[in-house]
């Protein structure tokens, strides 16, 4: 349970931080513009790639209760970086079609991040 509650802080406090800059700052329609540079999207895939690994490795819970959340988290993260490493051009393409309703996306990750928060503590 200690690992689930590290990981519900780390996460939400990710979440909380990306999710804010998106609203205030529109740093969310930045990186989207950033998906034309192939070199940017691939590594942003490694960094994702670790992140979604280190997550499931430690944290591969299967239980119905709120700690499958981080472990969806750590599985759909590796997955998006190993599509970002072999398919930046499909990311960009989705990025695109992501632009209209950012402001959406970046409600939802401050969201997530406060009830992972309030979860972790």
């Amino acid at each position: 349970m200690e690992l689930t509650l590290f990981f519900a802080k780390l996460w939400g406090a990710f979440f909380i931080v990306f999710g804010s800059l998106s609203i205030i700052t529109g740093q969310l329609g930045r990186t989207i513009e950033m998906t034309e540079d192939k070199a940017f999207v691939i590594s942003t895939g490694y960094v994702s790639f670790l992140m979604g690994l280190v997550t499931v490795i430690l944290h591969n819970v299967w239980i119905w209760d709120w700690p499958i959340v981080i472990t969806i988290l750590g599985w759909s993260t590796m997955i998006k970086g190993i599509t970002k490493i072999g398919f930046p051009d499909t990311i960009h393409n989705q990025a695109q079609r992501f632009r209209k309703n950012q402001w959406l996306s970046a409600a939802f990750l401050l969201i997530l991040g406060v009830w992972l928060l309030w979860m972790g503590f």
